[in-house]
Order: structure tokens, then sequence, then C-alpha cells
């Protein structure tokens, strides 16, 4: 159990001093964050398309989902709970709904999921993983923490439990 805590405790103390300071949070070296690779309307949901220039000034948590993943779907209310208590001071949030099955690249589909898990950060589909590949990511979900100046500072692989 401690370990699981120590591994929350660690994504959240880097968004909030990140958020409130913007000290180095422990990357290194940090390293520019990938721009969004969707510009499309219909690749966007409760948003228009965005830049990552959009959050310039703002610390960016990325959820990387997909809606059948029982982790990701276990980590929604952290994700809410993080937005309540620190968006105020300057946290985003943005998921990039990346599909395992074909079923989740429907993008009606998606947005039904949406809806139940009152998710209203901006959602990008990644139906071609390409921003999936653009952060080298393998696994649902992970989380990367993108300072104000658009630098990756953190990653975190599996549900924010920590499993």
């Amino acid at each position: 159990m401690g370990i699981h805590i120590t591994r929350l405790a660690r994504l959240f103390v880097c968004a909030a001093a990140l958020v409130t300071s913007g000290c180095d949070a422990g990357a290194s070296p940090p390293v520019r964050a990938p721009d969004f690779t969707h510009t499309d309307a219909d690749a966007w949901l409760n948003s228009p398309p965005l830049e990552l220039a959009d959050f310039s000034g703002r610390v960016l948590l990325i959820d990387v989902w997909t809606f059948d993943c029982w982790n990701c779907y276990r980590s929604i209310p952290w994700l809410r709970h993080l937005e309540a208590r620190l968006g105020p001071q300057g946290l985003a949030l943005l998921g990039v709904h990346s599909p395992e099955f074909a079923h989740e690249q429907e993008r009606a589909r998606v947005a039904a999921k949406v809806k139940e898990f009152g998710i209203e950060h901006p959602v990008m589909l990644d139906n071609d993983f390409s921003y999936w590949r653009a952060l080298g990511n393998r696994y649902w979900p992970a989380y990367y923490v993108i300072d104000k100046q658009g630098r990756l500072r953190l990653v975190r692989r599996r549900d924010a439990r920590g499993r």
C-alpha cells in the first residue's frame, strides 16, 4: 500500500510544485513536449482543436487513456479531484484517448463515455496513435506532466494508484 501512495503522492507533488512555483520537479534534462497531432474538430471533445501553445503559462497533465481500460476508468475520480484542487492554481488537464479496440475508435462511443464518466476537460481522439508515438508511450493509462514552458517534467505509467 505504501508504494502506491508514494507514487500517487509524487505525481501530485510534482504537479502542485510546478503549478505553484514553477520549480524543477525532477525530470532531467527537460525536453519539449510534442505538439498535438490532431487539428480537425472531429478529433476533439469538450473543446475546439488545441495546440500545446494554448497551455503556455499553465502546467498541463496529459492523461493517455482508453474507455474500456479498467485502470483508466478507476483513475478518473483521482483526475477530477486533482483538477478541482489544482485547477484554480493553474493546472490544466488534457485527455488523449488512444483506443485499444476497434469499437473504441468510434467518436460517438467515446463521447458517450466522456459524458458518462463526467470528464469535462478537453479530450483529443488519437485513433491513429500519432500522439501516442510522439510521446513514446506504450501503456494505458499514462500521465505526462508538462511545465509552464511546454517541457516534459514527469511521466507515470499505469493507474493513478501506482498499479
